[in-house]
C-alpha cells in the first residue's frame, strides 16, 4: 500500500454503530396491582417500565410502590442493585444487616448479598429498582 493511500485510510470517517432509537414509557401504560416479589408479603403497585423497552436492553429499571406493611421478602441477587426512596419510609436488609431508608436515600446492593426491603410508617414507600440484565 502506498503512502497517500495509507493517509487516505487513516483519515476516513469512522462510523460508530448505530443505537437504537430512544424509548419513552409512561407509568401508567405499565402499572398492574400484585403481590410483592420474593415472599408475596403484602400487596404491591408496580411500574413494570424496562419491560415495555424494545430488545437489545441491558437494564432493569422499575418502579414499586409498597402497600402499608408490605414487603419484598429476602431473596440473593445476582448483579449489584439499586433502591431508591421517591416517598414513605422503609427498611433495607443486606447480609443481615438494616438500615432505616427516608425519601432520597438510595441503598446500592452488592452482586452476592442476600437483600429485601420492608415498608414502615403510615404510608407506602415508593421505590425506583435498578440493576444490569446480565448476558
Amino acid at each position: 500500500m502506498t503512502l497517500a493511500a495509507l493517509l487516505l485510510a487513516a483519515t476516513a470517517p469512522v462510523t460508530a454503530p448505530v443505537a437504537p432509537p430512544m424509548a419513552v414509557i409512561d407509568e401508567q401504560s405499565v402499572q398492574r396491582d400484585e403481590p410483592t416479589p420474593h415472599g408475596k408479603i403484602g400487596l404491591s403497585t408496580a411500574y413494570r417500565i424496562s419491560d415495555a423497552v424494545p430488545q437489545p436492553r441491558t437494564m432493569e429499571f422499575r418502579k414499586r410502590i409498597l402497600h402499608v406493611g408490605s414487603a419484598i421478602g429476602l431473596h440473593p441477587i445476582a448483579h449489584d442493585e439499586v433502591y431508591y426512596v421517591l416517598s414513605g419510609t422503609g427498611e433495607v436488609t443486606s447480609d443481615g444487616k438494616t438500615q432505616a431508608l427516608t425519601p432520597g436515600m438510595a441503598a446500592y446492593l452488592y452482586d452476592g448479598a442476600v437483600v429485601g426491603i420492608r415498608q414502615t410508617g403510615k404510608e407506602p414507600l415508593a421505590l425506583i429498582i435498578s440493576y444490569p440484565i446480565k448476558k
